[in-house]
């Protein structure tokens, strides 16, 4: 079977430095589910490119470093190949590497959320906590 070439078809086939966007990277690397939510999370800062805000049209290059935040999650990428199409996902982790710090500091959030107390009340409050919530804010 052949090995899988994202840049076998398209604009870009047999060019040596093609240009890809942040946005379709960080979608073909699979970090965000559509280019729309690509472009949402680098519009609002959630991703970085070597310690910067950016545009989505911004175009990512072998080697750049990368702050990708999702959630309470922090990781910290750097860009090992580009694609300009969203390939399987165990060829989606070949286009980058994470570093040992970020796997550590994922780890430890992942830890520390594991340890916290999670949150009893779900949906409306019952009739008795509607009455000790009054009951509260009436002292205060």
């Amino acid at each position: 079977m052949e090995e899988y070439n994202p840049f076998e078809s398209g604009s870009h086939a047999n060019q040596e430095n093609p240009n890809v966007r942040i946005d379709k990277w960080l979608w073909a690397a699979r970090f965000f589910k559509t280019r729309a939510l690509a472009i949402q999370g680098v519009d609002t800062g959630k991703v970085l490119v070597n310690g910067e805000r950016v545009k989505p049209a911004k175009n990512v290059h072998v080697g750049d470093t990368l702050t990708v935040r999702r959630g309470p999650y922090v990781s910290t990428i750097v860009v090992k190949a580009l694609s300009l199409r969203r390939g399987p996902a165990a060829d989606a982790q070949n286009l980058f590497e994470e570093t040992s710090e970020s796997i550590a500091g994922r780890q430890a959030t992942a830890d520390r959320l594991a340890q916290e107390p999670q949150q009893d009340m779900h949906g409306r409050p019952t009739k008795r906590a509607r009455r000790q919530i009054g009951r509260f804010t009436e002292r205060y």
